[in-house]
């Protein structure tokens, strides 16, 4: 059974679902409302999150599982991301050279877009190899705010 509670947050409303013990979703959601369920897991999530736009947070240690989601190439993907440090930004084509070769670049931005676990998995720190912010499946608008975020 998924549990899921609702956060409001400086990017707006997040949805977070957590199954079994671990965090399977952190999405966006235009619902305006906020709310804690009772579970652990969902309200050490929340916690984190709290404390990572408060700037006191740069790694989550709430359990994820992202085991039953996506492709293979995808996961790999999310792993990847999942790797690159607090404050930095990687490019998709480095991404890409990361996760299969140069030709994939078109392959992880669509992985990239169907993270599940959003800001926990940072897919916000990939950007386009120009320097700017290439997409981002929530909005430039968050995407940018996160970055600051980071960066200060």
């Amino acid at each position: 059974m998924i549990n899921e509670c609702f956060m409001d947050t400086p990017v707006g409303c997040l949805k977070i679902a957590e199954e079994k013990g671990s965090i399977v979703g952190v999405d966006y959601t235009d619902k305006d409302r906020a709310g804690y369920a009772s579970n652990e897991t969902l309200d050490q999530c929340v916690r984190e999150l709290r404390e990572y736009f408060a700037g006191d947070r740069q790694r989550f240690d709430v359990p994820l599982d992202l085991s039953r989601r996506g492709t293979p190439f995808q996961q790999k993907v999310w792993k990847r991301l999942h790797e690159i440090p607090y404050g930095e930004t990687i490019s998709y084509k480095t991404l890409a050279e990361d996760c299969g070769g140069p030709n994939y670049s078109r392959a992880v931005a669509n992985a990239n877009g169907k993270n599940p676990v959003s800001i926990i998995v940072p897919c916000h720190r990939v950007i386009a190899h120009d320097g700017s912010l290439g997409g981002y499946t929530g909005g430039l608008d968050k995407k940018e705010t996160l970055l600051d975020l980071e960066r200060r």
